[in-house]
């Protein structure tokens, strides 16, 4: 067979962009030069990070607000062990990635020759984290593992992906030019008829009737609106599924499945309908959701079925057209609602006269986000108590628009995400909400930020000068602080060192200023909020 021009890598990079990909995070290294030899005319962009864990969960910022798989290029062993940790944060809140790594030569696989990057073995180490880890060992097998990756995508609960390309792999000629050997066949279609009709029969006869969306029913808003106004249900979301009522929606009981108020509400609740949600503690802060209610679950992933909060009717099929089927099913003419609707006016006002004095000062500084943050804006956000409050407490305009690290729950995530999230809709301002602590984790990715955005891009840095929920932690169980007092730099002198605009206001009005001055900057704006100015 008459051999190609192409290197495996280039045609690789070819096939990634005849799928749509147009954007790649990752840092160039000696193992995957052939990837770089085929980004030039590919039309995808590269974006440098600057340590390859900043690269997958960037890659992760991107899918959650575009709904496209972030895709990040990394080096063999130790960019496959940097990158884990996004693989894993992804992993854990369906996100779509794909992964594409080098390997050492298919002949020394396995082998323990001490190679350069060497690892026992590589893809045992993202197996767990992802959807399926594979090695290619011939060309040949490009094709048909990125055919597999978005059946994945496009068909099962999404999650990352990762792929191995030994260097031979990647260097040799393919005798075959398979760079346009896209292959895409959505899987996903509605519940079962059966199912369908148990369903709907236990949804007309609910007095009681609640809803439960995740980040599963992004795509189902319209349908989750009117389901919830039909059935006068409560509808809660969890974080993942922010912003998929208006915030002024009467039956919309937001994120409040992690407080006292929100568990007193679904408790009430004779049948509950759980749309594309995992039902984790992550997602209710306690081991256990207090449901005294038939559930009704509606999931693309069949193992949910029959985990911890095992369901009456199993609706295994796609959140939007699974709902839509329902609705075609259910009467017409919306129920009486001026119960449900107290029952959610009443949560609100108790989730409100729940903060304690902590919380309070919390929500004063979300106030003055909500008063200047554009309404297409997105936020995302780190491993901090100020995000902690605000996964119940802030109201999103939209889905897609609050990103937070939810069931891994790993620190640096919210800087690296933003910024790759302005990749996934450059359109929009960004805001990330970070904490001291977990602001050292990624704080390098200033240098990519900076270099790549000519758009708003606002960090709040929360500074309380501690690990404050560990510190918290530690004296409710009456543990002496250790740890949790760090001495911090210069976080102005850094961001301005790394080329940002730097605010850093004495006073909620002033931070209300140079949040409304940074969504009008084309660039980086770093803003240093001390935890006294807050009060």
């Amino acid at each position: 067979m008459q051999t190609t021009t192409l290197t495996g890598g280039q045609a690789l990079v070819r096939l990634l962009a005849n799928y749509g990909v147009d954007t790649v995070f990752g840092i160039p290294g000696v193992h995957t030069l052939e990837l770089y030899r085929g980004l030039p005319g590919s039309g995808i962009r590269h974006v440098l990070t600057r340590h390859e864990q900043g690269a997958s969960f960037m890659a992760d910022g991107y899918a959650r607000v575009s709904g496209k798989p972030g895709v990040c290029f990394i080096i063999t062993g130790p960019g496959v062990t940097n990158a884990a940790t996004g693989i894993g944060q992804a992993y854990a809140d369906s996100i779509p990635m794909l992964v594409i790594s080098s390997v050492n030569h298919t002949a020394s696989l396995g082998k323990g020759w001490g190679c350069l990057h060497e690892t026992q073995d590589q893809r045992s180490i993202t197996a767990p984290i992802t959807a399926f880890s594979a090695v290619a060992l011939s060309a040949e097998d490009l094709p048909e593992l990125i055919a597999r990756a978005y059946a994945v995508f496009d068909s099962e609960r999404p999650r990352p992906v990762h792929i191995s390309v030994p260097l031979d792999v990647l260097s040799a000629k393919i005798t075959r030019d398979w760079s346009n050997d896209v292959v895409r066949r959505p899987g996903r279609g509605a519940a079962s008829t059966t199912a369908l009709e148990e369903a709907v029969a236990k949804l007309q006869n609910a007095k009681r009737p609640m809803i439960i969306a995740g980040g599963g029913a992004l795509n189902a808003q319209q349908s989750l609106q009117d389901l919830s106004t039909r059935l006068a249900a409560p509808l809660f979301t969890s974080v993942a599924g922010k912003g998929l009522l208006p915030p002024d929606a009467p039956l919309n009981a937001g994120s409040t499945l992690c407080v006292e108020p929100g568990w007193n509400l679904i408790a009430e609740a004779d049948v509950v309908l759980a749309v594309g949600t995992e039902m984790a503690d992550t997602d209710f802060w306690r081991e256990r959701l207090p449901l005294n209610a038939e559930l009704l679950r509606v999931d693309i992933d069949p193992r949910k079925f029959n985990d911890f909060y095992p369901c009456a009717v199993a609706l295994h099929g796609d959140a939007q057209q699974t709902l839509a089927v329902l609705l075609e099913r259910l009467p017409s003419t919306a129920r009486d609602a001026s119960v449900a609707i107290a029952a959610v006016a009443a949560l609100r006002d108790a989730v409100k006269a729940s903060h304690g004095p902590l919380q309070s000062i919390h929500q004063a500084i979300l106030d003055r986000i909500a008063a200047e943050l554009p309404e297409d804006a997105f936020i995302s956000t780190d491993m901090t108590q100020l995000a902690y409050t605000g996964n119940y407490a802030f109201n999103s305009l939209a889905p897609r628009s609050w990103l937070h690290p939810t069931g891994y729950g790993t620190l640096g995530y919210g800087l690296p995400a933003g910024i790759g999230a302005k990749f996934g809709a450059p359109q929009r301002p960004g805001l990330v909400l970070v904490g001291d602590g977990g602001f050292l984790y990624t704080a390098q990715e200033l240098a990519t930020a900076v270099e790549e955005l000519d758009s708003p891009l606002v960090v709040l840095l929360w500074n309380n000068d501690a690990l404050g929920q560990i510190r918290d932690d530690m004296l409710g169980l009456d543990i002496e602080p250790i740890g949790v007092l760090p001495r911090n730099p210069d976080f102005a002198a850094l961001g301005r060192a790394f080329g940002c605009t730097v605010n850093q206001p004495q006073s909620l009005a002033e931070l209300q200023t140079d949040l409304r001055h940074g969504f009008k900057r084309n660039g980086v704006t770093l803003i240093e909020l001390k935890h006294a100015c807050a009060h």
